[in-house]
């Protein structure tokens, strides 16, 4: 364990800084930033006529950095109306900002979209002459990955067509889901007071030791989604027919979630097999869920129950503690971890604070290599806050040590990007158990462990299971009813006769924004978790041994393809075995439950 992170002030939850991304949002700073990107896109495409198959390699390679300078320009203006956006949902000025920012820079993307379609369009040979040379990886990679997709890339004018379409369409139809379901307020009665609550604060509840409290909190949840339920079920139904028609019936992708698969360059064939072998491992979650309901004296349990923590009081962590606790931690592991994730504070680049109308949840944004990644938590002082700050800073960890990638290939697939978050939540649960000798307290440390297990892999993979059935009811035209049912069907399957599960569970779904926003992105996690379980076992059994190949992972970023990454590691994903090693692990961690409960 390290010392004490040296800190002269108390860190205390604040908003964060965006004025790196964009100094203010007056008009002309506005119109100046729109002004350069426009003459630096102007500029661009009067590159077009220079491209042919016969051009030398270096002055493709001109073309192809000076393109990756314009796109980093863009995404900054972007990510900064994204950003403002998420930090206050209600705000008529961030909307209007997003807004308009996503309609000018979908216009510039369209202008600029000649330069990938040329490179998808040129045949293999022609275009390995124009590749990069191995000293310049990071680019090759970027035009082998855009090379990957030639098969379901359409003529210029119908990929343009399709962007405004998404900006106008679908986009626009997100937008709304996000403004319905982020102005919702919860009236809940907490020791003798009425309170208002924002839905970070009511989720949090869920893992309230009280269960009255969780299952009024759940009711709540439910009384507030009811009435928009329908509206939110045909909002998913329009994203689910638009994803279909977009990329099976226009771009010719296997199936729905093999889009997802392409994006994330993971095999189909290891996602089936990831799928598969969650699935074959419900029922030991199910043993241990009747486990837990005996030592909370619920049996059987009930579905309110299911984050219900052994231990008996409500214990808070101030988020002072908090941050000092993740810092210290991180030290222990590594020096460069804490270095890395106080960054995000010192540059004030975390929203921590509790703020009505602030994106619920908790997210981490990389912009640029050369800018600090932006977090996202809403801090309620909870114990599990203390493991979601842990991740998210992670996650900017995970970032920062790619940052000497270029801004095209820093970014890893969305199932390596919660390699080092889950990780580090790990380290918190390590560092726990490590400190304490209280059996009945270790015991309480190992629920809540395999407890966010549950949550990460066979809740998230369920999800997935849901989405594969919902998609293809909506394609046979089943209604908004069909949906709801089979999403009750899809909890008993999940949790056969572990739990009782109440009919108003059925609208739990609408209020997942991943489904949809981000279809089939919820594997991810479970991919995450399952990955970083066998990679923690190893450094569990190598001690600093682990720590070169497990950061040259991380290092990585996108700039290799996930199998090569981890082929490296000695990790096939499409071996059914490497996921079972993920769940034996689990299966230690409930056999030592079970004889501390027998001790």
């Amino acid at each position: 364990m390290g010392g004490q992170v040296d800190t002269p002030s108390e860190y205390e939850p604040t908003a964060w800084d965006l004025s790196e991304l964009l100094p203010d949002t007056s008009e002309a700073v506005i119109a100046e930033r729109l002004d350069l990107i426009e003459k630096a896109t102007d500029e661009f495409v009067g590159r077009r006529d220079q491209l042919h198959a016969d051009m030398p390699r270096e002055d493709f390679l001109a073309i192809m950095r000076e393109n990756e300078r314009l796109l980093s320009k863009i995404d900054v203006l972007g990510a900064h109306s994204s950003l403002w956006f998420s930090s206050d949902t209600q705000s008529a000025a961030a909307l209007g900002h997003r807004n308009r920012i996503q309609q000018m820079l979908t216009q510039l993307q369209n202008r600029i979209l000649f330069f990938d379609l040329w490179w998808k369009g040129l045949e293999d040979e022609q275009a390995e002459r124009l590749m990069p040379p191995d000293t310049e990886a990071d680019l090759r990679h970027y035009l082998l990955e855009l090379r990957r997709f030639r098969p379901f890339t359409l003529d210029e004018r119908s990929e343009q067509i399709i962007n405004t379409k998404n900006a106008n369409g679908i986009g626009a139809v997100m937008t709304l889901y996000s403004m319905l379901t982020n102005r919702q307020e919860y009236e809940m009665e907490l020791e003798g007071e009425r309170r208002t609550l924002t839905e970070g604060e009511m989720r949090s509840l869920f893992f309230s030791s009280d269960p009255g409290v969780r299952e009024a909190t759940y009711r709540e949840l439910f009384r507030v989604f009811e009435p928009d339920a329908q509206i939110l079920a045909q909002i998913y139904a329009n994203r689910v027919r638009d994803w279909h028609t977009e990329y099976v019936e226009l771009r010719g992708m296997p199936s729905a979630i093999s889009v997802r698969n392409m994006r994330n360059d993971i095999p189909d064939e290891a996602v089936e097999t990831l799928l598969d072998v969650v699935h074959q491992n419900a029922s030991m979650f199910q043993d241990y869920f009747k486990l837990k309901a005996k030592w909370l004296g619920i049996e059987p349990l009930r579905r309110y129950d299911l984050y219900a923590p052994l231990a008996t009081s409500n214990q808070t962590i101030p988020f002072d503690a908090a941050v000092r606790t993740v810092l210290d931690t991180f030290r222990g592991f590594d020096e460069r971890f804490a270095e890395l994730a106080e960054r995000v504070l010192k540059e004030n680049h975390l929203d921590s604070e509790i703020r009505k109308g602030k994106r619920s949840g908790a997210f981490c944004a990389t912009v640029l290599p050369e800018y600090t990644p932006w977090v996202l938590v809403n801090y309620t002082d909870k114990v599990r806050d203390v493991a979601t700050l842990a991740h998210e800073l992670g996650h900017a960890v995970h970032s920062m040590l790619s940052d000497h990638h270029s801004h095209l290939t820093q970014h890893p697939s969305l199932p390596l990007a919660e390699t080092a978050s889950v990780f580090s939540e790990m380290l918190i649960t390590d560092r726990l158990l490590a400190e304490e000798t209280d059996p009945m307290v270790r015991r309480e440390l190992l629920a809540a462990a395999v407890d966010d297990v549950y949550a990460t892999v066979m809740r998230q993979t369920y999800f997935v299971r849901f989405e594969l059935a919902a998609h293809e009811a909506i394609l046979a035209n089943k209604s908004a009813d069909d949906l709801f049912d089979l999403y009750l069907e899809n909890l008993s399957e999940q949790f056969g006769d572990s739990m009782v599960i109440t009919p108003e569970f059925r609208y739990e779904w609408v209020s997942i924004p991943h489904l949809f926003n981000t279809p089939f992105y919820c594997y991810a996690y479970s991919f995450g978790q399952l990955l970083v379980l066998a990679l923690y076992r190893r450094y569990q059994q190598e001690g600093d041994a682990f720590k070169p190949g497990y950061l040259r992972l991380l290092s990585y970023g996108g700039a290799a393809r996930p199998e090569e990454i981890l082929n490296e590691m000695g990790i096939d994903i499409t071996d059914a075995a490497f996921w079972q090693g993920g769940f034996d692990v689990v299966r230690g961690m409930i056999e030592e439950l079970r004889s501390i409960e027998m001790s």
